[in-house]
C-alpha cells in the first residue's frame, strides 16, 4: 500500500514529472497518475480549501469557510477506477426560516465511486492523469441540506404585531377562501 499526502504542491506527489512530461493545463490536487495504479493501490489523504473544489457560491444559504478533508483509497480494477474513503467538512449555513447562522458537519464515511476508463461514460483522461475532483465535488454538493434549518421545529421570523390590532386565529372560512376553493366549485 502506498501512502501519499496530497495538498497544494503536486510536485511532491509527482516527482517523476519533468518538463518533458508535462502535466495537463489545470492540475488539481486530486489528480492521479494511472501508471501508479498498475501495481498497487494509492492512498490519498489531506485537506483542500473549498474554493479549490468549486464549492463556495453554489448556494447563498450555505458556505464552506474551511477545508474539505479526505482520506481516499484509489485502485484500478480492470478498465475502471474504484475510489473509496471518507470526506468531511464543516458548513456555515443560514436558516431559511429565521435567517439565523448555524454550523453543520458533513461526513461521508463511505464515499465510493466507480469511474470507467472506457466507453460512453468514461472519465476524461489527459495523458495518464485522471482528475477525481468533479466526483468528490458532486457527492459533497448532494450532501448539502436542501433547505437548511437551524432546528427541526424552527418557527421562522417573529412578526411584530400590527398597530391597533391583535393577532386573531385563522378561522376555517378564511382557510377555504383561496384560489383552490373556487376551483373546487367547478363541476366538470
Amino acid at each position: 500500500m502506498s501512502r501519499r499526502r496530497f495538498g497544494r504542491l503536486w510536485l511532491r506527489n509527482y516527482p517523476h514529472a519533468l518538463p518533458s512530461d508535462p502535466l495537463p493545463g489545470a492540475m488539481h490536487p486530486l489528480t492521479v497518475n494511472l501508471r501508479h495504479l498498475v501495481k498497487r493501490e494509492l492512498h490519498l489523504e489531506g485537506e483542500l480549501p473549498a474554493n479549490e473544489l468549486g464549492l463556495n457560491g453554489l448556494d447563498e444559504m450555505i458556505q464552506i469557510p474551511g477545508v474539505v478533508q479526505y482520506d481516499l483509497m484509489v485502485q484500478k480494477m480492470g478498465q475502471a477506477l474504484l475510489v473509496q474513503g471518507r470526506l468531511t467538512t464543516q458548513l456555515e449555513c443560514q436558516c431559511v426560516r429565521c435567517l439565523k447562522a448555524f454550523s453543520l458537519a458533513i461526513d461521508l464515511p463511505e464515499f465510493s465511486a466507480q469511474l470507467p476508463l472506457e466507453g460512453e461514460e468514461a472519465v476524461p483522461v489527459e495523458g495518464d492523469y485522471v482528475d477525481l475532483t468533479p466526483f468528490l465535488r458532486e457527492d459533497i454538493v448532494l450532501a448539502f441540506p436542501q433547505h437548511p434549518l437551524c432546528e427541526a421545529g424552527c418557527a421562522g421570523l417573529k412578526r411584530p404585531p400590527s398597530a391597533g390590532s391583535e393577532a386573531q386565529p385563522i378561522q376555517e372560512s378564511q382557510m377555504t377562501s383561496s384560489a383552490w376553493a373556487v376551483l373546487n366549485k367547478l363541476k366538470l
